[in-house]
């Protein structure tokens, strides 16, 4: 085979191909390529098992991918993925900070694990920024869904990342919180943030840029939510998702 150029566009975040990982003798992931746009916000969408959170683990260094080659934030997303870490916020599908510390214990643990310089007003800015300064010593265990969500997007933003990869983040949240986990999003987009999220919502899904549609670890669609809609012939966004998981069955299970 013979090889690709890894030179990256400048105006993309993520410009990779390629992307591939197995489990058991399993694709999860299938020749995957994703090119993202900077200060873009693009949906990830596809059904449970589809390859969304492996894809979003090898986009951020996390997992060591089979197959791929590209850059994110201008790095080799395998060579360099050290680096490629310390430019990315990663939100986990399940709350993964410790429900033991409070809410400024907490930040000020990652704050340690980055090394950050004037660690404390990096805290407290965070704290101010996603208005958890009033609860700021209360244990995190303790919160509702829609604040450990704000507490886990701080975290995330803590070491001033130019990437967030956001994995299912109001997944179980109330409606309110997560239409204001979505002002904040757009918010950090109009900032330059580069933003990739996995959803199942519809309605958050048309709050995105772009979207890009994967089933059965390959990318079925990508394209605004219009233009997906119109190719797929359907009524609605969630109709198209319907037909093209349709297909896919036919294409991937046969």
């Amino acid at each position: 085979m013979s090889e690709r150029s890894t030179e990256g566009d400048d105006s993309l975040a993520i410009d990779v191909r390629g992307l591939s990982k197995c489990y058991g003798g399993r694709k999860v992931v299938d020749d995957v390529d994703m090119q993202v746009g900077a200060g873009r916000i693009v949906g990830f969408l596809g059904p449970n098992g589809s390859g969304k959170t492996t894809s979003l683990r090898m986009l951020c260094g996390l997992l060591t991918p089979d197959a791929g080659e590209g850059r994110v934030l201008g790095l080799d997303f395998r060579r360099e993925a050290a680096q490629v870490k310390r430019q990315v916020g990663y939100m986990t599908q399940r709350f993964g900070l410790y429900e033991d510390l409070s809410i400024r214990e907490n930040l000020d643990f990652v704050a340690r694990l980055f090394s950050m310089p004037g660690r404390r007003q990096a805290v407290d800015g965070a704290l101010e920024r996603l208005g958890l300064k009033s609860r700021e010593t209360q244990l995190a265990g303790a919160l509702s869904g829609g604040w450990k969500q704000r507490l886990a997007l701080a975290a995330c933003l803590l070491h001033r990342p130019r990437l967030l990869l956001l994995d299912e983040p109001t997944a179980g949240v109330d409606p309110k919180a997560r239409r204001e986990f979505w002002d904040q999003i757009h918010q950090l987009a109009g900032e330059g943030i580069t933003v990739l999220v996995s959803t199942h919502y519809m309605d958050e899904a048309e709050r995105c840029d772009e979207l890009v549609y994967i089933a059965y670890g390959h990318v079925l669609a990508r394209g605004s939510a219009a233009a997906i809609v119109r190719e797929a012939g359907a009524r609605d966004l969630e109709d198209a998702f319907v037909k093209l998981v349709g297909q896919a069955t036919d294409n991937f299970t046969s």
